[in-house]
C-alpha cells in the first residue's frame, strides 16, 4: 500500500516537472468573465450532474459572487488559457483557494499540481494556511488529499479542507 502511494506521488511530481516550463499565469480582468464562466461549466458540469445540482443560472451566479479579478489568475499552457483560480486573504491567518478549474481537456497533465505548488509555496513563505471547499462527488477531493489538505468538515454537498504549513511535508 505504501509503495503504491509513493509511486503515485512520484508520477505526479514527474508530470509537474515535465510540464512546468510550458505553464504560466496571467492576471484576470473584468472582461474575462464570460470566457471563465464557460470554462467553469466545462470543468464542473460532470461533478454537478452526478449530485443533481447542475444549473446554468446557478453556475453564473456562483462565479459572479466570487469574481474578484484582483485575486484571480488565468492558467496558461503554451500561451493558451486552460484554467483559472482565485487566491484571496481569509482573515489574518489563511488564504482561500477558490475556483481552481481546468478545462476537461487539460486535466490529468500535472497542471493542477503545478498551480497548487505555486499556491502552497506562497502560503509557506507567508506562514499562512490555505483553505478550500470542494464538491463531495468531485474527483478533486483525492487531488487535494494527495497534496496535503486535511478534511475539516462538510456542509450539504461541500467538503471543507485546510492545508497548514506545520502539517505539510516540504
Amino acid at each position: 500500500m505504501c509503495w503504491n502511494r509513493f509511486a503515485l506521488l512520484w508520477r505526479s511530481e514527474r508530470a509537474v516537472t515535465d510540464i512546468s516550463s510550458r505553464l504560466s499565469l496571467q492576471p484576470v480582468i473584468a472582461g474575462d468573465f464570460e470566457e471563465m464562466l464557460a470554462l467553469r461549466i466545462d470543468a464542473m458540469r460532470p461533478s454537478l450532474e452526478r449530485v443533481g445540482r447542475f444549473d446554468l443560472a446557478r453556475s453564473r451566479e456562483r462565479l459572479s459572487a466570487g469574481f474578484f479579478p484582483q485575486y484571480m489568475q488565468h492558467i496558461l499552457l503554451d500561451g493558451g488559457r486552460v484554467g483559472f483560480f482565485t487566491l484571496k486573504p481569509e482573515g489574518e491567518g489563511a488564504l482561500r483557494l477558490d475556483h481552481l478549474y481546468l478545462r476537461s481537456s487539460a486535466s490529468g497533465q500535472g497542471i493542477g499540481s503545478w498551480v497548487l505548488r505555486q499556491v502552497l509555496d506562497q502560503a509557506r513563505e507567508l506562514g499562512l494556511a490555505v483553505r478550500l471547499t470542494a464538491l463531495k462527488e468531485s474527483d478533486a477531493n483525492r487531488f487535494y488529499l494527495r497534496h496535503g489538505f486535511v478534511l475539516q468538515g462538510e456542509e450539504g454537498v461541500d467538503l471543507h479542507y485546510e492545508w497548514c504549513v506545520t502539517e505539510a511535508a516540504t
